[in-house]
């Protein structure tokens, strides 16, 4: 088929485009191939572990409820894997308190500690790390730690404040420390809510501290 001169001369222009950019085009092309599929692979494999993390999870709630003689055994290995192997996924920070709250109500005051201290100590998990602090705190308080146990309640989320003030004062009554506990309780009322259902027991204490 021939090509008059104004046909001829685009398609010649157009040979020169591809010649001095062709290799650039399919270069670019090949680049957006990849980060595309390396993407979408990224995606599965995230989504792979989150599975993963999530059967653990699982597993570690179904020894807590069900119990039995190896529970204690079940809950710290599985666990121990959500710490290892999926320390930044959410179902190792909750894994953590899970554990703890069962391995307490096991005696194994020890077992939840460990898992207190760890998530204590992640700052990648900032909606249950002053969770942990405050659990720990209390368990600390139960083994008569007082100086440690007052050590993870401070700089305390805006979110926490009134509940670690509580925490603070039932430390510091502990120790016989009445005038302090006394304001840490005070610090707490002002914080929460007149709603909230922790005032009433706060103010239990005020109470009866001021009758002591």
């Amino acid at each position: 088929m021939a090509y008059d001169l104004e046909e001829q001369e685009q398609l010649d222009a157009l040979k020169a485009w591809w010649a001095r950019y062709g290799t650039l085009v399919l270069t670019l092309a090949a680049a957006v191939a990849l980060a595309w599929g390396g993407w979408w692979s990224w995606k599965a494999y995230q989504t792979h572990r989150a599975n993963q993390a999530m059967g653990y999870f699982e597993a570690l709630e179904d020894a807590a409820r069900l119990g039995g003689a190896d529970a204690a055994v079940r809950i710290k290995a599985a666990a121990s894997t959500l710490r290892d192997d999926y320390p930044s996924t959410g179902y190792a920070a909750r894994g953590a308190l899970v554990a703890a709250h069962a391995l307490k109500e096991q005696d194994d005051l020890a077992g939840a500690r460990e898992q207190l201290e760890w998530l204590a100590a992640q700052s990648k998990h900032p909606a249950l790390q002053p969770v942990a602090r405050v659990r720990l705190a209390g368990l600390l308080l139960d083994q008569k730690q007082y100086d440690a146990a007052l050590a993870q309640l401070n700089n305390p989320p805006a979110a926490f404040a009134a509940l670690y003030a509580d925490r603070r004062g039932d430390i510091l009554a502990a120790q016989g420390k009445h005038e302090e506990a006394r304001k840490a309780w005070q610090a707490a009322l002002d914080s929460l809510d007149a709603a909230d259902p922790l005032r009433q027991a706060v103010q239990l204490k005020l109470d009866a501290l001021s009758g002591a």
